[in-house]
């Protein structure tokens, strides 16, 4: 019989999709944990939805910018903060666009073993469908979806 052996196999690069909100947060400090007992590199993405016709009022589409350039800032330090407590390799990645493209083109340029993102809250997404169901239904990358 062979020995036990610890986890040695896992993820080397891990995606995790982080826009604000309480569960992706939670993916994040997950994904978090997961690479650091991995030694994995971690690549937090977070994606800037497009202005919509709605924020193309005057201001509008300043407002929506600026409150993403907020939370992307936010993100940032969160990170820097836990890096400095914990050895992580990380990369921060922030884009406009829509999540679900910029995720899945993210994971597959980076080669991503595993891919961790919040459960969505959004009413809307049973008709359209979830970002982590979306990813899921891509069957390229193992994907946790943290509630």
């Amino acid at each position: 019989m062979r020995p036990f052996e610890y986890g040695v196999d896992g993820p080397k690069v891990i995606v995790a999709g982080v826009d604000g909100s309480e569960t992706s947060l939670r993916a994040g400090a997950y994904a978090w944990g997961l690479a650091r007992r991995a030694g994995a590199r971690l690549v937090v993405v977070h994606v800037s939805p497009v202005a919509s016709m709605g924020t193309l009022t005057p201001g509008g589409a300043a407002a929506l910018r600026e409150t993403a350039d907020e939370i992307s800032a936010q993100i940032r330090r969160e990170l820097e903060a836990a890096a400095g407590r914990e050895q992580v390799r990380y990369d921060l990645v922030t884009e406009l666009g829509d999540a679900y493209a910029v995720l899945a083109r993210v994971a597959d340029e980076s080669r991503a073993d595993a891919v961790v993102v919040g459960a969505s809250a959004q009413a809307g997404h049973r008709l359209i469908g979830s970002v982590a169901v979306r990813l899921v239904k891509a069957g390229r990358w193992p994907v946790t979806v943290v509630p």
